[in-house]
């Protein structure tokens, strides 16, 4: 296997699958099967997740709700989230622990690093929800501190596009792929990987960001198990 130890990137808005709003089911089981397929290789897996299937601090703000006010909301929504992946992978007998960066003692571990490595090394997935616990910051900036803080090997940011592309492939059918980019590279191509704050915070601690696509089955296993998925972004 290429790494051992892992964190998982996904966005709220996956969960939603067909829907148009909060957790789909079906993608969520699918979603339970990838990540089950590697632990049971014995591969360490963390995850964060996103809250935007339920809400967004900056939308909120965009119309004229408080700032601080909205964050925390979409902070509470990553930790709903979290309670739904860790019963979808219970669900398929998979130890799970929800760890929350807010205090939420009723339905979640507070975030101990230790305890969070601890979990690890005992085989159990570990969720981060609850964000880095501070407004302004975004769930791609709480997964890059999160993978620093338990030593993970890489970030693994799954999305609804295979990997890295010269503009929005969505948008753009000229739009061509890469397999590979160096930090620098991303920067003066002006490419969007994550947001600026967590690009820079995994730059400087030469953390190997894979960007792919979640939503094909076998992907994350292809990509433990060294295959070339998706674009890696690396020193």
């Amino acid at each position: 296997m290429r790494y051992n130890r892992i964190l998982l990137k996904l966005s709220g808005e996956a969960l939603m699958g067909k829907k148009q709003y909060g957790i789909d089911g079906d993608r969520l089981a699918e979603y339970a099967d990838e990540i089950k397929s590697v632990v049971d290789k014995g591969i360490e897996v963390a995850i964060v997740i996103g809250g935007g299937n339920i809400f967004r601090g900056l939308a909120g703000a965009s119309q004229g709700m408080d700032r601080v006010q909205g964050d925390h909301m979409g902070m509470l929504a990553t930790v709903i989230n979290g309670l739904a992946l860790q019963s979808a992978l219970e669900l398929k007998g998979i130890q799970t622990r929800l760890q929350s960066a807010i205090k939420i003692n009723e339905v979640a571990e507070p975030f101990i690093r230790r305890r969070a490595i601890r979990h690890l090394e005992k085989g159990r997935v570990v969720i981060f929800g609850g964000g880095t616990g501070n407004p302004y910051f975004t769930t791609d900036s709480a997964a890059v501190l999160r993978a620093i803080e338990i030593n993970a090997d890489v970030i693994l940011k799954g999305t609804r596009v295979d990997g890295i592309y010269t503009s929005d492939p969505e948008k753009d059918k000229t739009a061509t792929k890469f397999d590979s980019l160096s930090f620098q590279e991303v920067l003066s191509k002006g490419l969007k990987v994550m947001d600026t704050t967590a690009f820079t915070l995994s730059q400087e601690n030469e953390l190997p960001i894979v960007v792919f696509d979640m939503n094909t089955r076998g992907n994350l296993m292809k990509i433990v198990s060294g295959e070339n998925i998706g674009t890696v972004v690396n020193v």
